[in-house]
């Protein structure tokens, strides 16, 4: 159950993401300020106060564009801190989603906010939560790291998940990008998503053969996956499926060649 602060300082947008995220059955509590200085001095507070004390906030859904401070400057300001609370920006501006991904956000959601959209979010959230809190837990021992097998000489390639207590076996085939939350990555695939434990970086060398390029320090991505690039404001986008995902200024140019070869063959 996740303890959010949600901060924009336009009160009828504020309103309606609070409701929505109130809605959402994985939210224990959402609490709103209007303004940087209100929800930093509510951060702090909580920070103090430790992650189990009174007022705790495990994700802040911040809005960018706010009097006085703006949301990036808030992010940089906790990126200070050693624990600071999970980040998610809403906004209705497309084109600071690099800025937002350099500084470990968990996700971008553009305004007019969809539902489907902001619980895709707090999902990532929660999973990411959990993934965080799951080496702190002394009472039980450890889960061994994934290992990305082998299928038996001419199969595909595969990947142990683990759903509901059993091992199941994901197509490297199928998986159309793969997202970093910590030291654990995320599978996408079109039919739903897994956390497995194993670095984003090891997964990059891994399957660099099999068309998966790295985009951004958070993503990596199967090159034929890629429905469609945008170049917007400055700020690179791929869209791959139903997710847009930002492209990081020092991969955009080698991904835009990539591209045009894998076009080309």
């Amino acid at each position: 159950m996740l303890r959010v602060l949600a901060v924009d300082d336009e009160k009828p947008a504020l309103e309606e993401l609070l409701y929505l995220l109130r809605a959402d059955s994985r939210i224990r509590s959402a609490e709103g300020a209007t303004d940087a200085t209100e929800a930093l001095r509510r951060i702090g507070r909580a920070l103090e106060a430790g992650p189990d004390g009174e007022g705790a906030i495990d994700v802040v859904f911040l809005d960018i564009h706010m009097a006085g401070l703006t949301g990036l400057d808030v992010a940089r300001l906790l990126a200070g801190f050693a624990r600071p609370p999970l980040i998610v920006f809403v906004t209705a501006h497309e084109g600071f989603a690099v800025q937002a991904f350099d500084l470990k956000a968990v996700d971008y959601v553009l305004k007019p906010v969809r539902r489907e959209r902001l619980a895709e979010a707090v999902r990532r959230v929660r999973d990411l939560v959990v993934a965080l809190r799951e080496p702190q837990r002394t009472e039980q021992p450890a889960p061994a790291p994934e290992t990305v097998q082998a299928a038996p000489a001419g199969g595909a390639e595969q990947i142990p998940v683990e759903l509901g207590g059993v091992t199941r076996f994901v197509a490297v085939d199928d998986i159309s990008y793969v997202e970093a939350q910590g030291d654990y990555a995320r599978l996408h695939t079109a039919a739903g998503s897994h956390l497995v434990r194993i670095p984003l970086s090891a997964l990059e060398e891994r399957w660099a053969s099999r068309g998966f390029v790295r985009i951004h320090r958070s993503h990596l991505v199967a090159l034929g996956r890629i429905d469609e690039l945008r170049l917007d404001a400055g700020a690179t986008t791929v869209r791959v499926g139903d997710a847009e995902l930002a492209v990081s200024r020092r991969h955009a140019r080698q991904l835009r060649d990539l591209l045009l070869r894998h076009a080309r063959g």
